[in-house]
């Protein structure tokens, strides 16, 4: 079983379950200010779905500064948690509702 590491700001806490680690980045975390748009949303997996579903890629690269492999390791890092989480129980968890995970 592959082990999740949370990585933002140095932030080491690793989870068996991709679903905890989300949820640990969405809460334990300061919210995040897109630099494209200004949405503030939960940094980690969140805020890399946000920048990649709501901008393209070129957009993301002029605001953040990013070379195009920094690009594609946030699209593998969103692919494998896509591929792995249950992320409609993370949202029903998140929400308040009983979204045991």
């Amino acid at each position: 079983m592959p082990q999740w590491e949370c990585a933002i700001e140095g932030d080491s806490k690793v989870f068996d379950r991709v679903e905890h680690l989300i949820i640990h980045q969405a809460t334990e975390h300061e919210r995040i200010e897109c630099k494209v748009c200004g949405a503030v949303l939960p940094d980690g997996y969140f805020a890399i779905r946000h920048a990649f579903d709501e901008h393209s890629r070129a957009e993301y690269v002029r605001a953040y500064d990013a070379t195009s492999d920094e690009v594609r390791r946030r699209e593998k890092i969103k692919e494998a948690v896509e591929e792995t989480a249950d992320l409609k129980a993370v949202v029903k968890r998140l929400e308040g509702n009983d979204g045991a995970v």
